[in-house]
């Protein structure tokens, strides 16, 4: 396919301003055009006759998209994708995204992937054809969207929309699960005295400093960090019973202390603290998460009547 009487189509195919390779039935390369040269950094003379064509993406060995078309494992799909979709363009073969380290490059970009199979006129497949897109503007721009949407603005932690979904979304999970969630409340002590004492500015700082703290607290994936509003943060813990929430709290009230911002007005201590309600539930069928959160608020205001800067579970 590649020789003879399609010389010419090879050397259309050099020039073509998409980058492009193509890959023969033994997952070589046979086309490695100079767009893709641009978008990689990796010279043709490096990747021809060789199976090396993930290196011009990943630090490490995986399929490319093309592999898979070849291999005829789009089942891979899934773990090696963030996003796909079959068909492809031309309904054949493959589409995929993701994020590609470009170790030549030394940068990470965001590729748009289709991946098509050429057969011969006896239906045999004779290469796999390889295209890619740059998509990391378009990417970078869609992740500062759905920031403003779901981030508060001034700590950037999860904002009380974001908050909102996630505990109604974990809830209905527990209900078709039987897990337990818990659910945290926290307020920095006196901080009213605080933005009194040390003007709006230092306040701001102050938020976004305990905001910083509580997230590097907070270790799973799963778990969520957020404003609740003003002063306050909440965290959602998924399939974590009491015991481990407090423990949270608890690591979360060392965190904030650990930042030693000086407190003058406080009559705690002489540095910022919080104050922290820990409620835990599993939820049952036809109810909503507004009882835990209420649990939580009352061993809150508990933490507080008792002496602040520490947390409180809920009663069970």
């Amino acid at each position: 396919m590649l020789d003879g009487g399609h010389s010419m189509a090879v050397r259309l195919m050099q020039h073509l301003v998409v980058p492009t390779f193509v890959l023969d039935t033994e997952r070589r390369v046979a086309i490695w055009n100079k767009a893709c040269e641009r978008l990689t950094g990796c010279p043709a003379s490096e990747m021809i006759g060789t199976r090396n064509h993930w290196q011009a993406f990943y630090n490490h060995e995986r399929h490319c998209l093309a592999d898979v078309v070849a291999l005829n494992k789009p089942d891979q799909l899934e773990t090696l994708y963030s996003a796909h979709a079959e068909p492809g363009e031309f309904g054949l073969g493959l589409r995929a995204e993701n994020w590609c380290t470009m170790p030549r490059l030394g940068e990470r970009l965001y590729l748009a992937v289709d991946a098509g199979p050429i057969f011969d006129d006896q239906g045999k497949l004779v290469a796999v054809v390889e295209t890619l897109r740059d998509m990391t503007a378009q990417k970078q721009a869609e992740i500062a969207l759905h920031n403003l949407a779901t981030r508060d603005g001034l700590t950037g932690v999860a904002n009380r929309r974001s908050l909102d979904e996630r505990l109604n979304a974990e809830w209905a999970r527990g209900q078709r699960t039987a897990s337990p969630i818990t659910f945290m409340l926290a307020d920095v002590d006196h901080f009213k005295r605080y933005n009194d004492t040390y003007g709006h500015q230092k306040g701001d700082e102050c938020l976004r400093s305990v905001a910083e703290a509580i997230s590097g607290a907070v270790y799973r994936p799963a778990d969520l960090a957020a404003r609740y509003g003003g002063e306050e943060f909440a965290v959602i813990m998924p399939s974590t019973e009491p015991d481990g929430g407090h423990a949270v709290a608890e690591r979360i009230c060392q965190a904030v202390r650990a930042l030693a911002i000086p407190h003058c007005a406080s009559d705690v201590t002489d540095c910022v603290t919080l104050s922290i309600g820990v409620a835990t539930a599993i939820p049952q069928p036809g109810s909503t998460p507004g009882a835990l959160v209420a649990a939580a608020d009352e061993a809150l205001y508990r933490a507080k009547r008792t002496g602040r800067n520490r947390s409180c579970l809920a009663a069970a």
